[in-house]
């Protein structure tokens, strides 16, 4: 009787043997006595019932060691998956990872895209060129984008997001369009945006988040537009204005020459010294219908909705970094050594040689005044990058203080978000890239294109990583 009075109280969840299908038994009140169900059927449903709940318990105390758990070790280990993309050829695969007439490695010509079914895209930029790979990490095929006429196009770039979870849109051409198409190569239609962009992410209501800039007459605009993927209007919700230099106008570590007939040089000496607009561009993710936008310069995290509508502002809580003065004065003496011993300075080869050696001893020339000017730090930027992992944490890595740290600080998105834990990634295998282009979260793992070490063949490997502490 005590089964009888379990088994009106309980939605029964009945597992099968081989492939662990679930199905649902409602037992009402009332309508087991009127089976003829035997002690021993419900003996056994009672364990499988045990069984149920064991297994419910025990994932529930699994999934508690989430992202942010790990996070806060101090320290997460990236432990390549060993069944993930095991039988590929790589040489094969990415056989145009020395695609250039000097046999130079242009893997950082080369990113990915997460589909919703697991399965990876990967980008080779300045051809109409694709791989896809399978969910478990297999070579499927390589494609390109047709027109409706079945005909391919000769030149795209590279794919920078999905929108609709069934439509891949591109980065922008020289005349700014930006090319949809589906998951088979199937053009789609065409966006067209009059500005250059930096970053592109698609949000779940039809739009597209633009990090772009353009150059006006005196200013430099950097904005944050939301075009609508279905009409193509835009609406710019976030900018900044940089005044430009006057044509001789000069400004610390920045350096320009105007030849007489042919253009001229530009080139800074210093990182983040860059009279261009803002030295380190906004970026952007959607976290939990939310729209944020994270200024690295400033500092300022903006938090909108779908719509555009700012809902708060954050400040970013850690220290911000400087190239010392005695950093600075380091970097500047190189910088002059470099150019003093450029047999073939700057310029087009049609430049004449006494007008490039004149315009190689005038900038020398500032570079070394320059030199004696440096007084005061170069503030750097709260950050490199940002990437959003599947718990819709932000993790925003700040600049090494040495070659290949990868500090990185977290920021969760509850109760308007708010500052966590600092971390970093430390792998054995794999010479770590930190850069959304190369690594997304995906169901807790990370997908990555990353370099092998010490590798005899072609280095890059499209790689899914296990976090543990470490």
């Amino acid at each position: 009787m005590m089964y009888l009075t379990l088994c009106r109280k309980f939605l029964f969840v009945y597992l099968t043997n081989s492939k662990m299908e679930m199905s649902f038994i409602i037992l009402k009140a009332g309508y087991i006595e009127s089976l003829p169900i035997s002690v021993s059927i419900i003996n056994e449903i009672m364990k499988k019932l045990a069984f149920a709940i064991f297994c419910i318990i025990f994932a529930g105390s699994v999934n508690a060691q989430n992202l942010i758990d790990i996070y806060k070790s101090g320290s997460v280990k990236l432990v390549p998956d060993s069944e993930y993309a095991q039988n590929n050829n790589w040489d094969k695969v990415f056989d145009t990872y020395y695609d250039t007439i000097y046999r130079k490695p242009m893997g950082n010509r080369k990113s990915l895209i997460l589909l919703p079914d697991g399965s990876v895209v990967v980008n080779h930029a300045y051809k109409n060129y694709y791989t896809k790979f399978a969910p478990d990490g297999m070579f499927e095929k390589e494609f390109g984008i047709t027109n409706n006429n079945g005909e391919r196009f000769k030149k795209t770039k590279q794919i920078a997001g999905i929108i609709n979870e069934e439509t891949f849109f591109t980065g922008l051409d020289n005349l700014g369009n930006m090319i949809c198409f589906d998951f088979n190569g199937d053009y789609v239609k065409t966006l067209k945006l009059d500005y250059m962009t930096k970053q592109m992410i698609s949000l779940p209501n039809n739009k597209i988040a633009v990090v772009g800039w353009v150059i006006w007459s005196k200013k430099f605009r950097d904005f944050v537009a939301l075009v609508d993927y279905k009409t193509n209007d835009q609406n710019i919700i976030w900018e900044h204005f940089t005044d430009r230099l006057e044509p001789n106008e000069h400004k610390l570590f920045s350096y320009t020459y105007m030849f007489k007939e042919r253009g001229g040089v530009a080139f800074t000496t210093m990182p983040y010294s860059k009279p261009t607009g803002l030295i380190s561009r906004p970026k952007i993710a959607f976290v939990k219908n939310n729209f944020i936008i994270a200024n690295p310069t400033s500092g300022e995290i903006s938090v909108y909705d779908l719509e555009g509508k700012l809902k708060s502002k954050h400040k970013i809580e850690w220290a911000k970094n400087y190239i010392s003065v005695e950093e600075q004065k380091e970097i500047q003496e190189e910088a002059i050594k470099k150019y003093k011993s450029m047999k073939t300075f700057i310029g087009g080869s049609k430049i004449p040689p006494e007008e490039r050696k004149l315009a190689q001893e005038t900038i020398i020339k500032q570079m070394e005044a320059d030199l004696d000017k440096i007084s005061d730090p170069v503030p750097l930027p709260y950050f490199s990058t940002m990437i959003k992992d599947s718990d819709d944490n932000l993790l925003f890595f700040e600049f090494p203080e040495e070659e290949n740290a990868n500090k990185f600080n977290v920021w969760i998105y509850e109760n308007d978000g708010r500052f966590v834990c600092q971390s970093s990634f430390i792998c054995d295998e794999y010479k770590l890239e930190i850069n959304p282009s190369k690594m997304v979260f995906h169901n807790g793992y990370v997908y990555g294109l990353q370099l092998l070490k010490d590798s005899d063949s072609v280095p890059l490997r499209l790689v899914r990583f296990k976090l543990t502490s470490n």
